[in-house]
């Protein structure tokens, strides 16, 4: 079945369906790119929607990312992003494949289809033509037949006329013999027009139009074939993309499934835990004597000597910090050997020495003065207020020792990549060395050195974080100790008449600073009768001592040594140098006439030995 023959005489009905077609086409072809439009649009909100939503800071500078909960969050919404991506692949595909394909073709239709019509058109006004020219031979034979049979009608009647003279008589029969044989001609030429007339109209019906109305069919056909294609690319577009879009939702379903409530509980003991010991019992005092009170193993007590003693208890007590308002007061002053002063704390109470005071208010007293930590001058001081140190002392035990173990590795790291650099040069210089034209083994040895140097400023940090590491575990360990030893004793019963205090308290206070002196041994020996329990953490901020001095320096400028823990000098005096300037600007020195304490290292002009 063809339109060329079915549809000989539907020249205007093809003609409106093979529009309509080409229409219907270039609607599919703007639904696809309003479509793709869609596509793109929602994927550009849902990439800011994902960028909205995700971490703004580095992960490892982001303490949140180790909880299980919010990494799987993170992971959706990577999944998103790539859900995202898809779906712009999607309108992609979309836009060439259908959009561009099917508007390029659509133009080539027009044209196609133009070019037949217009075939069929010329083909119309051509049998339009023979047909004029058919009618006009009709007309001029018609006519002609008329004229000749009138012509012969008056010859006939001038012949009977008896009137009528023998010339006029001629000259009517030659007349009418004219109209005759031109009406003959005018019958031949009609005969011969109308044959060819339908010659043309036969081919015009049965071989001409119907070939041009096949090419029509033909075309719509593969337009009809193409716009079918079209539609499976629709689908075929998100058939495509389908996979990875399962792989996405799968993500999504393992990232809820990673979801670890108990693992997220243990990252946040990691990140958060103190490592201080657990605050120990309030001690019953007893008031209803006026003399003085005998003290226990961990209660707080005055000596027969009238000094006011502050046994274990109270240094857990002073580590409730944690708990309430980090104020920063400012630390008691520091002796020479790098300790606190005993004699003086600043708001404090008054000396000891001074008479009889009550014990709960010198607790009292000291609990709001001091802090049981003390940073080191090595340490800078950060924003808000708060003391950042080289060493973490800022951070309780437990993060100190994390943050420490962290740069540890940092150093070791730095420290391997270093050592294997110094091999490679000295390969090459070996290589150097042995073809010269490859190189000029001296030009190595600036790097060579410079590695070397950076090795041992390497080897000497990973000693120096080594030690902090060491003493922040002990602390830690010890922490635990005195949690674990104050959970299992039971309470001192209440005393309620107190014996005499002299002997018991100078044997507990001497039992106590050994236990302290067991615990760190980088602390300096305390006097007795000194406050063992709350200074000690002061100690812990300042290495031991070298036993002789490491070099010598000259000072360039005067300084006043007004703050606690440096020391005055003047311009052009002669100090022993004790400790090396560990990067925070600071050196401890020695003064000929005694006294130790930090000064400026910008202020000394340093020789070592």
């Amino acid at each position: 079945m063809d339109w060329g023959t079915e549809l000989w005489d539907q020249f205007e009905v093809i003609e409106r369906h093979t529009q309509w077609g080409l229409d219907l086409l270039d609607r599919y072809v703007k639904f696809v790119k309003e479509r793709t439009e869609v596509e793109q649009a929602y994927a550009k909100q849902l990439r800011s929607l994902v960028k909205k939503y995700l971490p703004k800071r580095p992960v490892k500078d982001d303490p949140e990312s180790k909880f299980s909960q919010q990494q799987s969050f993170v992971q959706i919404l990577q999944e998103v992003n790539d859900f995202a991506g898809q779906r712009e692949l999607v309108a992609e595909n979309l836009s060439v494949r259908v959009c561009l394909d099917l508007a390029k073709y659509s133009q080539e239709m027009k044209q196609e289809r133009k070019m037949h019509l217009q075939e069929g058109r010329r083909a119309q006004q051509q049998l339009e033509s023979g047909f004029k020219q058919l009618e006009n031979s009709k007309r001029k034979f018609e006519r002609d037949c008329r004229e000749a049979e009138k012509a012969a009608q008056t010859a006939e009647r001038l012949d009977q006329d008896i009137n009528a003279t023998k010339a006029d008589v001629e000259k009517a029969k030659q007349q009418a013999h004219l109209r005759s044989h031109m009406a003959e001609e005018s019958k031949n030429e009609y005969a011969a027009q109308l044959q060819r007339f339908n010659r043309d109209q036969a081919h015009f019906y049965f071989s001409q139009m119907p070939q041009i109305f096949d090419k029509l069919q033909d075309m719509d056909e593969r337009r009809t074939t193409h716009l079918g294609a079209g539609y499976g690319l629709l689908s075929e577009a998100e058939l495509q993309v389908l996979p990875i879009i399962t792989k996405c939702l799968e993500g999504m379903k393992v990232a809820a499934a990673a979801v670890d409530t108990k693992n997220d509980s243990q990252v946040l003991i990691e990140l958060h835990k103190s490592g201080f010991a657990r605050p120990g019992d309030v001690e019953f005092e007893d008031f209803s004597q006026p003399m003085n009170r005998a003290p226990s193993d961990s209660s707080l007590g005055t000596p027969s000597d009238g000094r006011p003693e502050l046994r274990g208890p109270a240094r857990s007590r002073a580590k409730r910090w944690p708990f309430g308002k980090k104020n920063k007061p400012r630390p008691p002053p520091l002796s020479p050997l790098g300790g606190p002063m005993p004699s003086a704390l600043p708001n404090g109470p008054p000396s000891p020495r001074s008479g009889l005071l009550d014990p709960l208010a010198i607790l009292s007293e000291i609990s709001k003065s001091v802090k049981p930590r003390l940073a080191s001058f090595r340490s800078l001081r950060g924003s808000r207020g708060t003391v950042v140190t080289e060493d973490f002392s800022h951070l309780p035990p437990e993060q100190q020792r994390k943050r420490l173990q962290q740069q540890l590795e940092e150093r070791n790291r730095e420290l391997q990549k270093e050592v294997d650099q110094r091999e490679a040069l000295k390969k090459m210089k070996d290589v150097y060395e042995k073809t010269p034209q490859m190189g000029d083994p001296t030009s190595l040895e600036p790097q060579i050195a410079e590695t070397l140097n950076n090795i041992e400023r390497l080897k000497l940090e990973v000693q120096k974080y080594e030690a902090w590491l060491a003493e922040a575990e002990s602390r830690v360990l010890s922490n635990r100790g005195d949690s674990l030893s104050r959970h299992t004793r039971p309470p001192d019963p209440p005393a309620s008449a107190p014996p005499d205090s002299s002997s018991s308290s100078s044997s507990s206070s001497s039992n106590r600073e050994l236990q302290d002196n067991k615990e760190s041994s980088e602390e300096p020996p305390l006097e007795e009768g000194q406050d063992t329990p709350i200074y000690t953490e002061f100690d812990e901020d300042f290495e031991e001592e070298p036993a002789s001095p490491i070099g010598h320096c000259v000072a360039i400028y005067h300084f006043e040594g007004s703050s606690e823990g440096t020391i005055s000098m003047a311009e052009g005096e002669d100090l022993s140098l004790m400790e090396e300037d560990k990067g925070d600007g600071w050196t401890r020195v020695r003064r000929k006439q005694g006294g130790e304490g930090y000064v400026p290292t910008s202020y000394l002009r340093v020789t070592l030995n």
